[in-house]
């Protein structure tokens, strides 16, 4: 018998056993969509019960026509493509997924670093075009306990890559006004403002949370105080990196190189999206991953099974392991789901 319906508002994994292998003994049933933009999510799961949501977008006009939903629980760590005050407005409560992806997104960062530190793209172009020369690269290659690697945020994920990068001999740095200079230096990382990493730094790597005061963090000025030879990467969300003035920076060599694992447009969530609605991807010192810096298939396995777990306890009239609190005390707007 069927006591809840779930729908999950988009995914791009090849099946959804996994969440009903936790949901459906509940008496779930539930209901993949594939409404990744979130247009029309409101009509289309107008009965649900909880809402599992990958790239669609929820905002307060879809959550207020959600009159039966009890939770809408993301599959990852960030939370800026729902309205969560919206959401416990309306009674109901937002999930997410902590900790499934620390050493992918740590490691595809690093990964980034060190191919354009060793400036392999160019060099992969190269031979494959029949040069095969040292010189097929304009910038000078520096060693890296030579260098000294800036980190733009110090959660989680920067200090795992902290942890990692100390082998390799870099001078650490690090910006976050919500980190202490005390537990900075038990990393092995010295606490420096924005200014001084960028116009210091041979890396500045993007490693904090998208938010109003991160949105073009990275922007025209920002990047005028990098330096020549220095190289930008961002596995953070694409929004924290003004791609227009990015794009002037690597044309016109204000820095080097960058690597990015989504660009500003989050090509996920546009509708048929191409490359030409992104000049980056026309250039040959920007290399640029589709999201996946989270991707390994225990990752994966674990975001979902977490996700499913968050709904099956709100669903149970439990509290879920990974609440989100909003960052404003709920005003409910109407009296819902009881």
């Amino acid at each position: 018998m069927t006591k809840f319906k779930v729908y999950i508002s988009d995914y791009d994994f090849p099946n959804i056993d996994i969440e009903r292998s936790v949901l459906e003994p509940i008496g779930a049933e539930v209901i993949g969509l594939q409404c990744n933009t979130g247009e029309n999510l409101a009509e289309e799961a107008k009965d649900a019960d909880a809402i599992l949501q990958q790239y669609a977008k929820i905002p307060r006009g879809t959550i207020e026509k959600l009159s039966r939903c009890k939770v809408i629980a993301r599959y990852g760590i960030g939370t800026d493509i729902v309205d969560v005050e919206a959401a416990y407005a309306y009674g109901m409560v937002v999930t997410n997924v902590m900790d499934y992806c620390i050493e992918e997104v740590a490691d595809h960062s690093i990964s980034m670093a060190f191919t354009l530190i060793r400036a392999i793209p160019a060099y992969n172009q190269a031979t494959h075009e029949g040069r095969w020369h040292w010189s097929d690269w304009y910038a000078p290659i520096h060693r890296m306990r030579d260098m000294t690697f800036g980190l733009v945020g110090f959660g989680r994920i920067a200090q795992n890559m902290a942890r990692k990068l100390s082998v390799f001999g870099f001078n650490l740095v690090a910006f976050d006004p919500y980190v202490s200079e005390s537990f900075m230096a038990t990393c092995g990382v010295k606490k420096v403002d924005l200014d001084t990493l960028l116009s210091t730094s041979h890396i500045v790597d993007v490693m904090c949370p998208y938010t109003p005061e991160t949105h073009h963090l990275i922007n025209e000025e920002a990047l005028r105080k990098m330096s020549r030879d220095a190289i930008l990467i961002n596995c953070a969300r694409g929004k924290v990196v003004d791609n227009k003035a990015l794009y002037k920076a690597l044309t016109e060599k204000w820095i080097v190189a960058a690597g990015l694992d989504d660009t500003e447009e989050e090509p996920a969530k546009v509708k048929d999206w191409t490359p030409d609605m992104n000049p980056l991807f026309t250039l040959d010192n920007c290399i640029i991953t589709p999201h996946s810096a989270y991707v390994s298939q225990a990752s994966l396995d674990e975001a979902r099974r977490t996700a499913a777990e968050n709904v099956k306890a709100v669903l149970l009239g439990q509290t879920p392991p990974n609440l989100v609190k909003p960052k404003q005390p709920p005003v409910r707007e109407t009296v819902r789901n009881g």
